[in-house]
């Protein structure tokens, strides 16, 4: 087993941990909750085996789903951003993408900003739909969405900050 594969276990298990142990426990204002486990999807190695990723992040989802007693918003949401990374990552990052050989430690920060709140928006978006799973309530979806998103891309940026292995 390569660092790679130990890198992504441990990232996997640390980020379902952390969201059911601690971020599933925090609630601001009744509208805001972090959800960094999408840390994840968002940061998985992008020349990996693709039906991998996918079921992956469904695992990731369905995890966070036992233990947040969720039946089963977390793992939708996970394999649809699962799926169409592809297109947000190349809108986001360009040729850099194309040539399949970008880490994202050595991305530009604008780039990867744009990248994480356009995942995370639409993980968020679809969550809360279905959560709420009610069209009179679209105000409330979207607020939701909205507050939960900013939240989540500040911790997953800083997250992501604190913890890169980039040589300054």
């Amino acid at each position: 087993m390569n660092s790679l594969n130990l890198n992504s276990i441990i990232r996997f298990i640390v980020l379902v941990l952390a969201q059911a142990l601690l971020f599933n426990n925090i609630n601001f204002l009744g509208n805001i909750n972090p959800y960094p486990y999408i840390l994840f999807i968002l940061l998985f190695p992008v020349n990996n085996n693709r039906s991998l990723f996918i079921f992956m992040s469904f695992m990731l989802g369905l995890f966070v789903d036992i233990f947040s007693d969720s039946g089963g918003v977390h793992a939708a949401s996970c394999v649809s951003i699962a799926f169409i990374r592809p297109a947000v990552l190349k809108f986001a990052f360009g040729m850099v993408y194309e040539h399949q050989n970008m880490k994202f430690n050595n991305t530009e920060f604008g780039n990867r900003l744009i990248y994480f709140s356009i995942l995370i928006a639409i993980h968020h978006f679809i969550m809360f739909t279905m959560e709420i799973f009610n069209i009179s309530n679209i105000i409330l979806i979207l607020q939701k969405t909205l507050f939960s998103s900013i939240f989540t891309i500040i911790l997953c940026v800083l997250i992501s900050v604190l913890f890169s292995n980039k040589q300054r």
